[in-house]
Order: structure tokens, then C-alpha cells, then sequence
């Protein structure tokens, strides 16, 4: 009977089977689901509704589980006909961090699987986005590369530099226009909104660490550190969600992209120690002829939101008690008198 019914739901029923099975998942009890969801860029609204999570469960499964499972697109299936116009504009953009082969996978013979054409020209539009996206972070993942060399000649490392920040901030910028888009009208009630939603994400930290540092009068190289890693992330999770097949990819490019993603925490945890190392450098550059008082004040603001913001504050909590432990102790035993500044800097860090 389950023959017949495959084959006059014209390949629907082995679809019906893998969503379930998709569903029955047992996705708590799996280490990569805790990895693969930290990961995603979802606005803080979205994060806690079932079909969102749902959504991204069945995207877990095709990746890891079943590459053969058909997921709809997030503005298909999550959004109805009396919230699409509120919700279309967060939820599908969102999905865009971690979709694999949407377009790809669908069958071509099946009708009720496919999008309308309108649908199928903005996926198509998508990708093209996503694959100019990686095309620049490969670049920024190669300029770093070289300008954190120390060989290289002081005005080509200069030069690499002020390139590697400059293409993270397009790449930034990009990838928040992509996933919040622009406010829906260019005043404060509009505007204020939107910047809520951007504030905590992810991207607007890489944009704002990178603009800083690209209109800083001095050149520390470890700021190229935190920009490896991140253009590094982002290449590695997208070859491997592209490129799995490819001999190429396989033979050489497999084991460094694995790496990668199962060593996800410990390159952030490297990233928070070199933002926080720059900002004690920069402290330190205050002493010197190249001070700049209110970058470095800027700055501090910028590592109080890494503090805080859901995507950074488990690293940097961690390096900052780190530091704590190691550092508490010797000035309540030989510097006492800096217990007052420091207890006045604490609150207003942690307010």
C-alpha cells in the first residue's frame, strides 16, 4: 500500500517520510545542534517561535542527517497571508546564514513542491547575493592572510591592512542589509526600531570593530586576527554547504572546513582574546604621540557590547573572568588603592 501511495503522490509520500522523521529527530541529545543553532543569525523576536526553530531543525537534518530532505523556504511555510507583510521581511533574509541547497534539491517533475515564478527569481537573486558574499570574504580571508604576515614589506602589509577591514565592512554591511534590510522609513519611530534589532547582531559588531579600526590612526596587526577568523568561518561554512561534492573540495578543501566548524568555539574564543588584547593596546597607545582618546573611549563601548550581546557574551564573560582571576589578587595585594576606580568601571561595564 505504501507503493501506491508513492506513486500517485508523484513523489510526494518519501518527502512525508523524511519530514517526519525529520520531526522525530532527536535533536537535544546531538552536539552538533547546540553548535549548528548558535551559529544562526536570527533576529531575537523570531528566535524563540516553534516554526522558526522547526525551520532550522529540518535545515540541521538536511545538512547532517538526510541530504535529500526537501526544506521549504522560511516565507512559504512560516508566514501566513495576515502576518507575511510583518514577518517576511525578518524571518526569510534570516534564513539566508545557514541555508545549503534550497534552490538545488527540489525536484523539477514535482509542481506542488515549486515555487511561483516570482519565488523561484528572488531564490535565484539570492544566491547570487550569498555567492558575492563569499566572494568577499575570500578575498578578505587572503588579504589578511597576507597582511598579518610579519615578512612583508611595511607599505604592502599597510596596504593589506586597510584592504582586509575594508572588505569586512562590506561584507558586513551587506549582510545586514540582507537580513534586516533598511528601516521602513527614515524617521525615529522607524528607525529606533531597527536599530534594536541590528544592535545585538553579529554583524553590526564586525562592522562597527572593523570601522574603527580602518579609521584608526594606528595600525595594530592583531586586529587583522579577529577578521581572519570570521572571513575564515564564513568561507569554510560555505564551501562545505556548496562544494560537498566536489572532488576538489573533498581531497583538499574537506578536513580544514571540518576543522573549522568543530573547533567553532575555540576561534571564538581566540577572536574575544585578541579584541580584548587590542583594547589594553590600545590603552597603552594612549602614552604614545598616536593617542586618540576618544577611539579608544569608542572602543571600550564596543567591547561592552560584545560583553552583552547574545552572540558574544559567553566568549568574552569568559576572558574577562580569566582575566579577573589572574589580575584581582595582585592588586588587592599591592595595589589597593585601585580598588575604587576599578569597582566605579565595573558598574558601569556591567549596567
Amino acid at each position: 500500500m505504501g507503493d501506491g501511495d508513492a506513486s500517485t503522490g508523484g513523489g510526494g509520500d518519501p518527502q512525508r517520510l523524511k519530514r517526519i522523521a525529520a520531526g522525530a529527530y532527536d535533536y537535544e541529545n546531538d552536539a552538533r545542534w547546540a553548535g549548528y543553532w548558535s551559529n544562526v543569525l536570527v533576529p531575537p523576536h523570531l528566535a524563540s517561535r516553534a516554526d522558526v526553530v522547526d525551520h532550522f531543525k529540518r535545515k540541521f537534518y538536511q545538512r547532517y542527517i538526510d541530504p535529500d530532505l526537501v526544506v521549504e523556504p522560511m516565507s512559504s511555510t512560516s508566514s501566513t497571508p495576515s502576518n507575511k507583510s510583518a514577518t517576511s521581511s525578518s524571518s526569510t533574509p534570516s534564513s539566508e546564514n545557514v541555508r545549503a541547497r534550497d534552490s538545488g534539491t527540489v525536484n523539477s517533475g514535482s509542481s506542488a513542491s515549486q515555487p511561483p515564478p516570482a519565488e523561484r527569481t528572488g531564490s535565484s537573486l539570492r544566491f547570487d547575493g550569498r555567492t558575492i558574499h563569499f566572494s568577499i570574504n575570500a578575498w578578505v580571508l587572503v588579504v589578511s592572510s597576507l597582511g598579518i604576515l610579519p615578512i612583508l614589506p611595511k607599505d604592502i602589509a599597510s596596504k593589506a591592512y586597510r584592504l582586509s577591514l575594508l572588505g569586512t565592512i562590506c561584507s558586513s554591511a551587506y549582510s545586514l542589509y540582507c537580513t534586516y534590510g533598511k528601516p521602513r522609513a527614515w524617521n525615529m519611530p522607524a528607525i529606533q526600531p531597527w536599530l534594536q534589532s541590528i544592535i545585538v547582531a553579529k554583524d553590526f559588531v564586525h562592522l562597527m570593530f572593523s570601522l574603527m579600526m580602518f579609521t584608526s590612526n594606528v595600525h595594530f596587526k592583531i586586529a587583522l586576527l579577529p577578521v581572519l577568523c570570521w572571513a575564515l568561518d564564513h568561507v569554510a561554512r560555505f564551501l562545505r554547504r556548496n562544494f560537498a561534492r566536489s572532488s576538489f573540495y573533498r581531497r583538499y578543501l574537506e578536513e580544514p572546513c571540518l576543522w573549522v566548524e568543530s573547533n567553532n568555539t575555540t576561534v571564538s574564543i581566540l577572536c574575544s582574546n585578541a579584541e580584548i588584547a587590542l583594547g589594553f593596546l590600545m590603552i597603552v597607545s594612549l602614552f604614545s604621540s598616536k593617542r586618540n582618546i576618544i577611539q579608544t573611549f569608542m572602543y571600550f563601548h564596543l567591547l561592552k557590547l560584545m560583553y552583552h550581546a547574545p552572540v558574544t557574551s559567553g566568549y568574552h564573560q569568559s576572558v574577562w573572568a580569566r582575566i579577573g582571576r589572574a589580575v584581582n589578587p595582585h592588586i588587592h595585594r599591592y595595589a589597593p588603592f585601585l580598588n575604587t576606580p576599578i569597582s566605579a568601571a565595573q558598574r558601569w561595564w556591567l549596567r
